[in-house]
């Protein structure tokens, strides 16, 4: 599904990633942890090509992301949904209206519209809320409606950095809970985190990255202190 051979970028002089390969196969959830300026957001931004690699080959899908022309971009995209932190909703839309317009940039007609959002609303649990505006929400139902705009058009892979990064301890699960159900229905999900407890308690493939390597990849634990060092319980060291 997203697949990097050699990448490297750099700004400046400074390295964002270094020779960088890894595969995340389709379907796949895959949590990216490191330090803050590790080449976390240098990843995530290659794969979107809000940026270009120096060196390497970068595979989305079908999409060959460092050979795509500026015609070409929007079409890769509509392949991936993204959920961030801070929500990014539309605050004079209602949350229907944030959720629809993710298809109407698309150009789907009205009856589609009507027909898909309902349903997305459901699947992450705020049906009822479908009038109400961002401001009137709680954190974490503006997160679910966040993820509902991310998933609406059915992206076959899920970027969601940092969605958990605002939330209470028990919300922050519950958005978890929803990220898995979509993982487990097919798509494929990289989130990007620092919430060590997240990572420890969902057991799923952890990619470590620090000053743009790759210095860990394996399942279980967060297995990472954010002063950069491996830790030693935290399963196979790359490094």
């Amino acid at each position: 599904m997203i697949t990097f051979k050699h990448v490297t970028k750099a700004y400046d002089g400074n390295i964002g990633l270094k020779d960088v390969t890894l595969s995340i196969d389709d379907g796949e959830f895959v949590f990216l942890v490191g330090p803050s300026g590790a080449g976390k957001s240098t990843f995530i931004k290659l794969i979107l090509k809000e940026i270009d690699a120096d060196e390497g080959e970068i595979q989305v899908g079908d999409f060959r992301v460092d050979q795509l022309s500026n015609r070409e971009i929007p079409q890769m995209r509509r392949k991936i949904g993204m959920v961030f932190q801070d929500f990014r909703l539309l605050p004079k839309k209602t949350v229907f209206e944030n959720v629809a317009f993710a298809m109407e940039i698309l150009h789907k007609s009205p009856k589609a519209i009507k027909r898909r959002v309902p349903e997305v609303l459901k699947l992450v649990g705020i049906e009822d809320k479908s009038k109400r505006y961002p401001q009137e929400l709680s954190a974490g139902e503006q997160q679910r409606v966040a993820i509902a705009r991310a998933i609406v058009n059915n992206p076959r892979v899920v970027i969601a950095d940092e969605p958990t990064g605002n939330l209470d301890p028990k919300t922050a699960d519950d958005i978890m809970q929803l990220l898995d159900a979509i993982n487990m229905a097919g798509t494929t999900v990289v989130m990007v985190t620092h919430a060590k407890d997240i990572v420890d308690k969902w057991n799923k493939r952890v990619v470590a990255i620090n000053e743009g390597s790759i210095v860990r990849d394996s399942f279980g634990s967060y297995g990472y202190h954010e002063n950069g060092r491996p830790d030693k319980k935290g399963g196979r060291d790359n490094a």
